[in-house]
């Protein structure tokens, strides 16, 4: 968000990784015959039961019935931004033995090959194959090896590839059974968003699905689990499986937990709330609007903006907009005023930090407790509600290395964390906590996060997800620029362009559904909670890129909240609790004759 007329959009979405082959193991210049006792392994190689048996990385994969080498299915999967559309299998094999893998392909860049082999993994690949090709290579299991995981995958950045026909011939291993029933399943941490939930392993047992209200919810490895993104003082019943390559157990016996009162600090918020932003420190061609003439639709109000002395300082003053720039500007005594009054009528008035011009990075800790000082007294001398993070440009970006949004390790990013966490202590439940990021900072991150596995990628890609990620128990709302933002790739792997209902409901789907980061099935980003999202837009084609036409803005909250008027789209769910909408900015809505602020009114009731 900007002070002097619409805002740039950002620069558009980042090229595709280079295409650098990295070549594990060798094509065999002869496949050797396979032993009497030999059989072929491979689960569904053919693909004519669809996907059975077969997982393949972020949503990449489907059958078709067009190309296919043998039968009437083949496997049909493309490459997006990190995701190279890997499909896989594990099977169950003996030690110390030898196995054939072979796979019928076409495409660019077509990968064929084994891991876990407790020897020497290997792989075979084409780097153009416009009509089917077969790719073979050939393995030795270890003496203690039992299960391998097979694959097919493309390249970075490279079209749709298919497979077909794929075998993996040699000695099968001992059967598998299906593991015991999980025991011991037992609740622990609770916080108003989230449960904490173990239990005791299962002997055989290669993961874990955890059910919440008999829904499957979340996979894991390990014997712990947390699901997020619960609503707060509600109980819940969970459940436990085991699974392996057999298949999966029955339901452990349940467990029920209650979340925490209060998740997120957003007491005293309206069911359905619309927030805006003033320019308080600052007019541009909107003009400036005096506290106390703020339109009671207006439950939320960030004052734009809180600004650092330096972008590495962390010092953060506000100012109300000098009289030369803004002539009809009331004293800060009546600014307090106002404050107290909107307060008194269940509006909260937040301090928002940063915007398109006040860059923040919090490099050091001592940047980091400057900022808590320096907000803090803001907070205290106006008496606000809360703070808004509206970092832009080049505040948060993610170190080289810095692969994990579940623990992140880039300073500018943590220290923010800790420094927000000081805030929520230090007021407690009551404070409201916002966000405004763009889309490059969040939905991006499904295809691409930081500068990515071996550099090169932009990295801000994805940067506010460690931050919503380490906040979300303390978070009151979400609510991500819809606005001067390029084209972003949905969950139904299309790309989505702003102005229109389906850009809103693509990218809002996204937040309350989650979604693998940088195509990593391993690194979800948990959904949140429908009451903690808001859409943000901008208020008239005066205030931003991406403008919005009022019955544009009826059809995706039709979408989310009913599941209708979805278009094209489909939705993972339906969200009647969504909260609401967020604009820039109120004094742009008023410049606009309210437009804005009336449809909301009109569609919610108010």
């Amino acid at each position: 968000m900007e002070r002097t007329g619409p805002p740039a959009r950002f620069s558009g979405l980042l090229a595709a990784l280079s295409a650098a082959l990295l070549v594990a193991g060798g094509l065999a210049a002869s496949a050797p015959a396979a032993a009497a006792a030999d059989t072929d392994l491979a689960r569904n190689g053919g693909f004519e039961a669809g996907l059975d048996g077969w997982s393949c990385t972020g949503g990449s994969g489907a059958v078709v019935s067009t190309p296919t080498h043998g039968g009437t299915s083949a496997l049909k999967a493309t490459p997006a931004g990190s995701d190279n559309a890997e499909c896989s299998q594990t099977v169950t094999v003996k030690p110390d033995s030898t196995y054939t893998l072979s796979a019928w392909v076409q495409g660019s860049y077509v990968y064929l090959g084994a891991s876990g082999t407790g020897t020497t993994d290997v792989s075979t690949w084409t780097q153009s194959s416009p009509g089917w090709t077969q790719l073979t290579t050939t393995f030795k299991t270890g003496a203690v090896t039992t299960s391998v995981k097979i694959y097919t995958h493309g390249w970075y950045g490279t079209p749709t590839y298919y497979a077909d026909d794929l075998t993996l011939v040699g000695p099968g291993g001992d059967p598998v059974a299906i593991p015991a029933t999980p025991a011991g399943l037992r609740a622990g941490t609770t916080t108003s968003s989230s449960v904490a939930l173990s239990w005791t392993g299962s002997t055989g047992a290669a993961g874990y699905n955890v059910y919440r209200g008999g829904t499957k919810v979340l996979s894991v490895t390990g014997t712990s689990a947390t699901v997020t993104g619960l609503a707060a003082s509600t109980a819940y019943s969970f459940q436990v499986t085991a699974t392996n390559s057999a298949g999966e157990s029955a339901k452990s016996a349940t467990v029920t937990a209650t979340t925490a009162a209060g998740g997120g600090g957003g007491s005293g918020l309206p069911t359905h709330a619309l927030v805006g932003y003033l320019h308080s420190s600052f007019a541009n061609g909107s003009g400036y609007t005096r506290m106390a003439d703020v339109p009671d639709s207006w439950d939320v109000i960030d004052l734009a903006f809180g600004e650092p002395t330096s972008v590495t300082s962390g010092d953060i003053r506000f100012t109300l907009c000098p009289v030369t720039e803004c002539p009809n500007v009331e004293s800060v005594a009546e600014f307090k005023a106002a404050i107290k009054a909107k307060q008194a009528a269940g509006k909260k008035v937040l301090i928002s930090i940063g915007g398109q011009n006040g860059q923040v990075q919090l490099s050091t800790t001592a940047a980091r407790d400057t900022f808590v000082s320096s907000v803090s007294k803001i907070i205290d001398d106006y008496g606000l509600d809360g703070l808004d993070i509206d970092f832009e440009g080049h505040s948060l970006s993610l170190n080289t290395g810095d692969t994990d949004f579940r623990n992140p390790t880039t300073p500018v990013v943590v220290n923010l964390i800790s420094a927000v966490k000081t805030l929520k202590a230090k007021y407690g439940d009551k404070f409201v906590l916002t966000m405004a990021p763009e889309t490059f900072f969040v939905q991006l991150g499904y295809q691409y996060y930081g500068s990515g596995p071996w550099g090169g990628q932009d990295p801000r890609a994805g940067a506010y997800l460690p931050v919503i990620h380490a906040l979300r128990d303390d978070l009151t709302l979400l609510h991500v620029q819809d606005y001067n933002s390029g084209s972003v790739m949905g969950l139904d792997n299309q790309y989505h362009s702003m102005g229109g209902a389906d850009f809103h409901i693509a990218m809002t789907d996204m937040l309350l559904t989650g979604f693998p980061v940088a195509g990593d099935t391993t690194k979800v980003f948990p959904a949140l909670r429908p009451d903690q999202v808001s859409i943000g837009l901008p208020a008239s084609t005066q205030a931003g890129n991406g403008y919005t036409s009022p019955s544009e803005v009826d059809k995706a909250l039709n979408c989310l909240t009913k599941k209708t008027d979805c278009g094209s789209y489909t939705t993972h769910g339906t969200w009647p609790g969504l909260r609401g909408l967020m604009t820039w900015s109120i004094n742009w809505d008023r410049f606009n004759n309210g437009e804005f602020s009336k449809n909301f009114d009109a569609y919610f009731g108010g």
